[in-house]
C-alpha cells in the first residue's frame, strides 16, 4: 500500500489535509511552519473560520436571527476581527472580553453580556459601550444592574437568563442547563423575577436567555428547552410584559472523533417550526455558537522529544503539554493525533502522549498508534476552541504563538511568549 493510500484523514475539516505526504493548513505546510516558528504552535484556517460562519447563514436564510459568537471559546483577535467583519456580534463573559470586541471594531450593539459574576465596574463599561443586551442570572445581580444604571441615568437592556433544567447529555462540566448548575435562574422562579425587573428603575426587558450546555450532537435537548421558554413567554405575555428577543443560546457540538454534528441549518429549521407553531416566529433569535465556529478550525502542534517504553505503557513525550491544552486533563476530552509527516518506514505503536509538566495528569491522549521518532511533529486536531484561550504558564512555561493561516500565507497572531515577558510584573523584596 502506498504512503498517500494510508494516509489518515484529519476530522472536522477541510481546510486541514495531507499533500505530497504532509499535513497542510490550506495551502500552507504545517511542518514548514513548525520549523519557523517552533512549536508548540496554535495554527487556525481563516477558511474554515469563514465556512463554520456560512453554515449559520444558510441555517438562517431570510429569518431575523443576530448570531453573537461565544468568544470564551477563542478571544484571539485576529479571530475576533474576522467574525466582526462577517457580521457576527459577541457573547461575552467579562469586560475583558468586551475590551476585545472594541479593539477589533465590533458593534458594542450586537453584544450579550454573560455570566453569573458581573461586577458593578463591568455594567457601568458595558453600559457607557452601548450593549445589545445584559444576560442576568440571579436576582440579585438584576438589583445590582438596577442600581448601576439608574445612578448613570440609563436603562440597562435585560434579559434573564432562565435555566430550564434539561439535561444536554454531555459532560457535567459543560452542563449548564440543569437545577444543580449556578447558572440562571430555576424556570420556576422567572415569572416573578420578571415582574421585578419590570419594576425596577433602570431597567428594561427585552429578552428571555437560555443556554444549557456545550458539545451537544442532537436537536432534542435544545427543542425541549425551547418549549420550556415558549411556555414562559405565554405566562409573561398574560403578565403584560412583550420580550423582543429569544436568546437560545449556544452548544453545537463538532466532530473529535466519531461524532456526527448537528447542522446549523437542521437545528433552526426545527426552532422556526417551533416557534411559528406557539406565534412566535415574529420575534428575533439570538444564537450563541462558540466551539462550532472554531473548533474544527485549529491545530495545536507540537514536537516529540522522547520515545520512552515502560512494561505498561509507552509514552510519547511532546513539547506541548496540560498548561497548553488543558481539554484532556480537565475533561478527560479525546482529540484526534496526526503525525504531520508520516512515516512509512517505522512500525507504528500505541503511545499516551504527554507532555513536561510535573503532573501525571499532564497528557495529551491516551493509546493512540503512531509510527513516529524523536524530532517529528505531532498535530492535536479540534484545538480551535478552549485551546489557547485557556492556556496557563504552569511551571513558567511561555504560551504558545498562534498563527492564522490565509490560502497559501500565513500570519503569526500572537507571538510566543518570552521568559522575561513572565517575570515583567513580578518584584522581590529588594
Amino acid at each position: 500500500m502506498s504512503l498517500s493510500a494510508s494516509l489518515p484523514v484529519p476530522v472536522g475539516s477541510p481546510h486541514f489535509a495531507y499533500r505530497d505526504g504532509i499535513l497542510h493548513a490550506e495551502g500552507v505546510s504545517v511542518a514548514q511552519l513548525a520549523d519557523r516558528l517552533g512549536t508548540p504552535l496554535y495554527i487556525y484556517s481563516r477558511a474554515a473560520l469563514h465556512a463554520a460562519y456560512d453554515a449559520y447563514r444558510q441555517g438562517i436564510g431570510e429569518r431575523d436571527v443576530l448570531v453573537c459568537y461565544g468568544m470564551k471559546a477563542n478571544s484571539n483577535l485576529a479571530v475576533l476581527r474576522e467574525f466582526a467583519r462577517m457580521g457576527s456580534g459577541f457573547d461575552i463573559v467579562s469586560a475583558g472580553e468586551l475590551q476585545r470586541v472594541l479593539a477589533v471594531g465590533g458593534d458594542p450593539g450586537k453584544v450579550v453580556f454573560s455570566g453569573v459574576g458581573k461586577q458593578a465596574a463591568e455594567m457601568r463599561l458595558a453600559l457607557e459601550a452601548g450593549v445589545k443586551c445584559f444576560n442576568v442570572e440571579s436576582v440579585a445581580e438584576l438589583h445590582r444592574l438596577s442600581s448601576v444604571a439608574h445612578a448613570m441615568g440609563k436603562r440597562a437592556p435585560v434579559s434573564l437568563r432562565v435555566n430550564p433544567d434539561v439535561d444536554p447529555k454531555t459532560h457535567p462540566y459543560i452542563s449548564t442547563g440543569l437545577k444543580e448548575n449556578k447558572f440562571g435562574i430555576a424556570i420556576e422562579e422567572a415569572p416573578a423575577a420578571y415582574r421585578t425587573a419590570a419594576s425596577l428603575p433602570g431597567i428594561q426587558v427585552v429578552g428571555v436567555d437560555c443556554h444549557i450546555g456545550s458539545q451537544i450532537t442532537e436537536t432534542a435537548p435544545f427543542l425541549d428547552a425551547l418549549d420550556k421558554l415558549l411556555d414562559l413567554l405565554d405566562v409573561l405575555a398574560a403578565d403584560g410584559i412583550r420580550v423582543e428577543h429569544l436568546d437560545l443560546g449556544g452548544g453545537l457540538g463538532i466532530r473529535y472523533s466519531d461524532e456526527t454534528a448537528l447542522a446549523p441549518k437542521t437545528l433552526l429549521s426545527r426552532v422556526f417550526e417551533r416557534i411559528d407553531a406557539r406565534g412566535y416566529g415574529s420575534r428575533q433569535i439570538v444564537l450563541e455558537p462558540g466551539r462550532s465556529l472554531v473548533g474544527n478550525a485549529g491545530l495545536l502542534v507540537t514536537r516529540v522529544e522522547y520515545l520512552k517504553p515502560t512494561d505498561a505503557k509507552n509514552f510519547l513525550i511532546v513539547d506541548a503539554a496540560m498548561n497548553d491544552l488543558i481539554r484532556p486533563t480537565l475533561y478527560e476530552a479525546y482529540h484526534g493525533v496526526l503525525a504531520v509527516r508520516p512515516r512509512a518506514d517505522e512500525a507504528a505503536a500505541l503511545y499516551d502522549v504527554v507532555g513536561p509538566v510535573c503532573e501525571s495528569g499532564d497528557w495529551l491522549a491516551k493509546d493512540r498508534s503512531l509510527a513516529v521518532r524523536e524530532g517529528d511533529y505531532l498535530a492535536i486536531e479540534s484545538a480551535g476552541a478552549y485551546g489557547m484561550v485557556m492556556a496557563s504558564n504552569y511551571n513558567t512555561r511561555p504560551r504558545a504563538a498562534e498563527v492564522m493561516v490565509d490560502g497559501g500565507s500565513y500570519h503569526v497572531v500572537r507571538a510566543r511568549e518570552t521568559v522575561e515577558q513572565l517575570f515583567a510584573l513580578e518584584s522581590t523584596l529588594g
